[in-house]
């Protein structure tokens, strides 16, 4: 899904600079192993909200700490990974499983993700499974985040609360046929459909209704009645506006996307760059995330301002 939410075109966004994000000598960092405290890096990834907020805070650590940071936003994983790979960019803020399996499918072959999997939804396990394929791309996976930005489901709060509801296995427990609003593709996909199925009971009423991923046609059905259920995601600040409140994924469905750097082992492979990122991920919820999410989104507050409000709220600048 967030693959999906990524995009796949192939223009570019950049943030600080008018040149070419991948010219011949753009990314060449000298932030090296052993140096700390200073140097060229260039943080990368995604282009879409929440993937630039999470650039726009690693910059201001890595600036505060006294490196010259430039920001590169991409389209899409197909992009950016290649250039993470390079050195091009230098770091890029990750799905934790999502990139795990990526990893796996580049490596072990394009069915090993859906065959043999590796990530669970324990975010240690999958690190840890991770880690090694990284290393054979000359990657480094560092901490991963509390906040964990995947599918999530959701019901309106008057639903939950006539129904006593705060699990999907609660909504399982009432053995009710459930209109779903998720993507078209849910019924394909193991933790969508066949998954609320198949792990919480739930009897999904066929076909769901093609709203999208965490839309706002997803959430106004819901919040019509049109749908029980929703898809959305966890990191979705605006679920509030439409009186809509998550259920608890309890028996794990969902595999574990926590926030993770990724960097390249021999541009950034520096301890210090480490030190410097991993303060996030010991202070970043995924409710964080949502509030940061929906301060841009819904509020029209500018990414930069948001990050940087954020980090100095929680003391690390």
């Amino acid at each position: 899904m967030l693959a999906t939410a990524a995009g796949l075109a192939l223009s570019l966004a950049a943030c600080g600079g008018d040149d070419d994000p991948f010219e011949e000598g753009d990314g060449d960092s000298t932030a090296t192993e052993g140096g700390g405290g200073g140097g060229d890096l260039t943080v990368g990834g995604a282009n879409f909200t929440e993937m630039v907020i999470m650039q726009e805070m690693y910059a201001a650590l890595l600036e505060d700490a006294g490196y010259n940071v430039d920001i590169q936003s991409v389209d899409a994983r197909e992009i950016y990974e290649p250039a993470l790979e390079s050195g091009e960019i230098d770091i890029v803020p990750e799905y934790l499983a999502t990139f795990a399996e990526f990893l796996n499918g580049a490596i072990n072959g394009p069915d090993a993700p859906s065959s043999a999997p590796i990530a669970t939804s324990d975010a240690t396990e999958t690190v840890d499974a991770a880690r090694p394929l990284a290393e054979e791309r000359g990657l480094t996976i560092l901490d991963p985040a509390e906040a964990a930005s995947q599918n999530a489901f959701a019901v309106t709060q008057e639903f939950a609360d006539q129904n006593g509801l705060t699990t999907l296995s609660d909504l399982g427990a009432l053995g009710q046929p459930i209109t779903l609003a998720a993507v078209e593709e849910c019924p394909d996909r193991p933790f969508c459909e066949p998954g609320l199925e198949s792990v919480y009971g739930l009897d999904i009423v066929d076909p769901p209704l093609a709203t999208g991923f965490s839309t706002s046609e997803t959430k106004q059905a819901v919040e019509r009645g049109d749908a029980q259920l929703g898809l959305v995601g966890t990191t979705d600040g605006t679920l509030d506006q439409f009186g809509l409140v998550t259920l608890e994924d309890d028996q794990g469905l969902q595999a574990a996307d926590n926030l993770v750097p990724v960097v390249n082992t021999e541009s950034a492979g520096d301890p210090a760059i480490a030190e410097v990122l991993n303060q996030l991920a010991e202070v970043l919820t995924t409710d964080d995330l949502a509030t940061l999410n929906a301060q841009v989104d819904a509020e029209r507050q500018q990414a930069p301002d948001v990050a940087r409000a954020y980090l100095e709220d929680k003391g690390l600048l």
